[in-house]
């Protein structure tokens, strides 16, 4: 396990006109389930197909249809639980949410109220200052997607695709310990590492496969402590609902707008109405949606088509048994194994897929080095041409067998980074290329002796103002490295210039 020695930041405080304020935030993430069937039907959850052609019987609402519940979407709901260090409820229940869904044709939608499948847990936010929120989430229930409404392929009609309709979310419910703009974002961020090390969601936001809703309310200086202590909600502002989030810049942006709206209305002793709002980016602004419903008002019960949930320990248990490693305790394996400090282990953990190649590249070999080129050469490289780590068209093998020729000395520090390009654009095998190219470097002293004495030689000015002030010897070493076409030792040439010079 990790374990963090960590100060928790301070609260974001916004200067009113009238008094300083503070944040509160509490998030709804909806993280669609990594599944290719829905949670009630067998139909596809591909992405990307043709308008309603991934759309069951069950998805339509055809009369009787029933549901049937998907095993898979109810591990994948308790391996994020375990994930998140959740209780796991062996008893949930699923409810009938009544509202009017133009795009869901049942006309309620089924989720979890009353019995959830997870219960609290907690996520450790870090803040790469040394600092780290801890959030703890209230609960993760099951539901199902509702389709998408279409109103810009006719000015008189608006169309529905069904494709989405079903398909298993999972809704993340944090508690109101977020408190400011940056943390709700690395809140996301680091929910989103966990359930794509997890395998329960692939984070998508851009398909909306990860979204949230942002709870915004502000308070006056000292009146959270007094929440925390009492748990009462009297002591927090009204909240708002900043619905369908799916971009981290646009979340900063859409609390930061929120909370100085509802300060100016509370400053001008107006009242804040807990409303749902969507936040448009265009103009960097919140509009009102809705009136906030309340749970009463979506008139849940107990859905008749569908027994309660029952689950064994032992089945949770093998689940536990079987979950990968998770990102904070990677993150200190590799600090602990392979020398890393804080931040190049954080990027390097940031994604599995990234912690999977380094760790490919640093096994057998010199964990810093390793690090190092992964960080700074490829990563560098690859956010140059906007890829990511599954596009490198470097391999770990053929950057472990750069880094090999580099620690035998076979080639320089200046020659890898050639060879890195050569391997980055071409292929081939590293040590290959430096043999069929002469990229060794040159190791025979009695040739760099030479070099070194012929520019000695022809330069005596340059040899008495060197004597005088040793900084000067670079100047040498640079003249032997450019004689012998940057493949002399560096090494060797920094200690026969020292040695040359004040012999």
């Amino acid at each position: 396990m990790l374990d963090l020695t960590f100060e928790t930041p301070k609260p974001k405080t916004i200067a009113g006109a009238k008094h300083d304020w503070e944040l509160v935030i509490g998030m709804e993430v909806h993280a669609q389930v990594a599944s290719q069937a829905k949670l009630f039907s067998g139909a596809s959850t591909a992405f990307g197909a043709e308008p309603n052609s991934n759309v069951s019987f069950v998805d339509a609402a055809m009369p009787g249809m029933l549901p049937v519940i998907n095993e898979f979407c109810v591990e994948q709901a308790v391996r994020t639980g375990l994930g998140l260090k959740a209780e796991i409820n062996l008893k949930s229940a699923f409810d009938r949410k009544n509202y009017f869904y133009p795009d869901l044709p049942q006309g309620y939608q089924i989720s979890q109220l009353y019995h959830p499948i997870v219960g609290e847990g907690e996520v450790l936010v870090e803040m790469g200052d040394g600092t780290a929120r801890r959030v703890r989430i209230e609960r993760i229930h099951m539901e199902q997607d509702a389709g998408k409404s279409i109103h810009d392929m006719d000015p008189n009609m608006s169309f529905v695709d069904l494709n989405r309709t079903g398909v298993c979310l999972m809704e993340i419910v944090s508690r109101p310990d977020i408190r400011g703009p940056e943390e709700a974002a690395a809140y996301i961020a680091k929910l989103r590492q966990i359930l794509r090390y997890l395998g329960t969601c692939d984070g998508n936001m851009q398909n909306g496969n990860l979204r949230a809703d942002v709870n915004v309310s502000i308070c006056r200086p000292g009146a959270y402590e007094k929440y925390q202590e009492t748990q009462d909600f009297s002591h927090l502002g009204t909240r708002c609902e900043i619905k369908n989030m799916n971009s981290m810049r646009f979340i900063q942006a859409a609390i930061e707008y929120e909370a100085r709206r509802q300060i100016a209305i509370v400053e001008a002793g107006g009242k804040v109405d807990q409303e749902t709002r969507l936040y448009d980016p265009d103009k960097n602004e919140t509009r009102s949606m809705r009136s906030k419903e309340e749970a009463h008002d979506y008139r849940y019960f107990p859905d008749p088509d569908l027994l309660p949930l029952e689950i064994e320990q032992a089945w949770v248990d093998d689940i536990a048994a079987n979950l990968p490693e998770l990102p904070d305790d990677k993150k200190a394996r590799f600090i602990k194994d392979f020398g890393l400090t804080d931040y190049d282990a954080s990027v390097l953990t940031a994604e599995v897929e990234s912690a999977a190649y380094f760790e490919d590249v640093a096994k057998g070999r010199n964990g810093k080095l390793a690090a190092n080129w992964v960080i700074n050469e490829l990563f560098g490289r690859l956010k140059k041409e906007d890829h990511d780590i599954t596009d490198s068209p470097v391999s770990p093998a053929q950057l472990g067998g750069i880094i090999d020729l580099i620690a035998s000395d076979a080639i320089s520090g200046k020659i890898a980074k050639d060879l890195f390009e050569i391997v980055y654009t071409e292929g081939g095998d590293p040590a290959e290329i430096v043999e069929a190219r002469g990229m060794k470097q040159v190791t025979d002293t009695g040739a760099i002796e030479a070099a070194l004495d012929e520019i000695i030689a022809a330069n005596p000015a340059q040899v008495e103002k060197a004597k005088v002030n040793p900084k000067l010897a670079g100047w040498f070493v640079g003249q032997v490295m450019k004689a012998t076409g940057g493949k002399a030792n560096p090494g060797v040439v920094n200690q026969m210039v020292s040695k040359k010079l004040n012999g």
